[in-house]
């Protein structure tokens, strides 16, 4: 987003949701009207007290004009209670319009960049919905009440206007300076911090391979020498605005005693009275509070003009998808058609014209070297990963073109890195979806992990946390083959489901192999154990992203014999 045409109520996503509060924008607005009315009532209250009181000496004068005084400071603390509420009602239904969406956005961009993605545009909408609800807000709905200060000084003496309007200009020069200076440092840090945030969380899910490897006063030295850089940054930021705001505080104290010093020279030549020596100070402080106020916020400001960017270039890079409509239950036919891939990041094609049919209900083995493209070519047919030419078809529906919470409930995965989520093993099984005991034992049976389950302290209702750091990398592997075999799914597609399994679940694996066939499941497996391929329909061999044959396994197996005696 252009820096120089920045605004929160553009055409984005993100602009057009904070535009539907602008109503809320507007009473906020209408109310601070009032409250900056109210806030004159100190400078008239001192100007009463001592132009009428201390003249006239009259207690029942004070009394009445003490207790107006307190009822108005009453109502003005009301109208600022509520204006504060609606600011932080609009912050909720602000979350609720694009808490779900962002939410969406952050997995999107994780699938686009192989998982390369954090929480950071969650943080960001927190940031947003903070600054609604902050003190920093109130000085922008102040600000625009200026000139109303302004005006009053001028009918108090001409040269209490000009005084202001020197001073307002002082400081607004002040807060264009702090902007400029320390832009470009705060969006720098910002994204450095981002970066070192990102570097922290990769390191910590290496933990133990850093630590058995002696890797640790290395990574930690790039650690401190990326969080020095934003340290400098920020200090640099920091510095250049500790010093603005200093200068301010200084002017504006300067200014007001200077008032007072002005106030009482015009009273002693008898041009005001001496109440307007004090309502004529306390005013021009008035007047510049939200200027003061803007400029020691500005941080807060900044880093939430970052964030708003950050957001609103996120929702543009992945809008939300229309769900298609429903189609007829799965059967499991696939179909690729002269497919190309370029992965998220890659320059070149990882797959190559790649062209095969797989008939509903067979199994097919995807067999190959390593990084012959076996995990793209899983991703392309589940339909992560998008064409770059060519097509995936299921059922002859590209795979793109499928209602994805239809086609989620007809497909079981298991990943090569298998990760359980947070919650309990039977929620894991269930997919999250309403518990179905039937089902979870079901899936569990099949996956031959169901005695494993009941040995566990609490069983099916064991909590594992998001790495599943309390079960081995075996008992992880099979629960995941449990999750994608759960609710019955017609289609089955395992990318290297044995590389943790011992013999044990090994022979587990190849039984629920032989009871999917059996029930005319199409499945698709990713092996380097040639014990699998005796199972299979079609064996698909890719080298370089190409295929190298295509056929039974007899076949296949033949092909790869002579070209390991070549």
């Amino acid at each position: 987003m252009d820096k120089k045409h920045f605004s929160f109520f553009d055409n984005s996503e993100l602009g057009k949701a904070l535009s539907a509060s602008k109503q809320a924008f507007i009473y906020v607005g209408f109310f601070s009207l009032f409250v900056n009315l109210l806030l004159l009532v100190p400078s008239f209250y001192m100007m009463a007290v001592y132009d009428k009181v201390m003249v006239s000496g009259s207690e029942s004068t004070l009394l009445m004009l003490s207790l107006i005084t307190l009822f108005l400071f009453l109502v003005m603390g009301g109208l600022e209670w509520i204006r504060s509420q609606i600011l932080i009602a609009t912050s909720a239904k602000l979350d609720g319009l694009l808490g779900g969406r962002v939410f969406d956005s952050v997995f999107a961009q994780s699938l686009a960049n192989r998982g390369a993605a954090g929480a950071q545009a969650m943080q960001d909408l927190l940031q947003l919905r903070q600054f609604l609800t902050g003190p920093g807000v109130f000085a922008f709905f102040d600000a625009p009440w200026m000139p109303i200060y302004i005006i009053l000084m001028f009918l108090f003496h001409w040269s209490f206007g000009v005084v202001a309007i020197l001073a307002g200009i002082t400081l607004a020069s002040l807060a264009i300076w702090n902007e400029l200076s320390t832009r470009d440092d705060m969006a720098d840090a910002s994204k450095k911090a981002i970066e070192v945030s990102q570097f922290t969380q990769r390191n910590l899910r290496n933990a133990e391979v850093i630590e058995v490897m002696g890797m640790m006063p290395r990574l930690r030295e790039r650690w401190r020498q990326k969080q020095e850089t934003v340290l400098g940054l920020q200090g640099h930021a920091s510095a250049k605005a500790g010093l603005i705001s200093s200068l301010v505080k200084v002017v504006r104290l300067t200014i007001q005693s200077l008032v007072l010093g002005l106030g009482a020279f015009l009273a002693i030549h008898k041009e005001i009275s001496p109440g307007l020596v004090i309502a004529g100070s306390i005013l021009m402080g008035r007047a510049l509070g939200p200027l003061d106020l803007m400029i020691s916020t500005w941080r807060g400001f900044l880093a939430t003009r970052e964030s708003y960017k950050r957001l609103a270039g996120l929702l543009d890079d992945f809008p939300q998808r229309d769900e298609a409509m429903p189609l007829p239950l799965v059967k499991g036919e696939i179909r690729v058609d002269q497919l190309i891939v370029v992965p998220p990041g890659a320059a070149l094609p990882v797959l190559k014209n790649l062209s095969f049919h797989l008939e509903a209900g067979q199994l097919m083995a995807i067999i190959g070297p390593s990084a012959a493209g076996k995990s793209t070519l899983v991703r392309a047919l589940l339909g992560i990963y998008r064409p770059t030419k060519g097509a995936v078809r299921l059922d002859g529906c590209e795979i793109q073109n499928w209602n994805r919470q239809q086609l989620g409930d007809c497909i079981g995965y298991l990943p090569q890195d298998v990760e359980l989520l947070d919650g309990s093993i039977n929620e894991n099984i269930a997919r999250f979806n309403q518990l179905d005991p039937a089902k979870v034992v079901a899936a569990a049976q099949m996956a031959g992990v169901h005695e494993i389950i009941l040995s566990l302290p609490q069983g099916y209702d064991t909590h594992v946390l998001g790495n599943g750091h309390s079960l081995s990398a075996g008992q992880q592997q099979r629960l995941g083959l449990a999750r994608a075999l759960y609710g019955n799914p017609q289609l089955i597609v395992l990318d290297e489901p044995n590389s943790n399994l011992d013999q044990a679940g090994d022979q587990a694996l190849y039984e629920s192999l032989v009871l999917l066939k059996q029930q005319g499941k199409t499945v698709i497996v990713v092996t380097h154990r040639n014990n699998l391929l005796s199972l299979a329909d079609k064996v698909l061999l890719l080298v370089d992203g190409q295929i190298g044959g295509f056929g039974s396994p007899e076949e296949i197996l033949g092909k790869v014999a002579k070209r390991q005696a070549a």
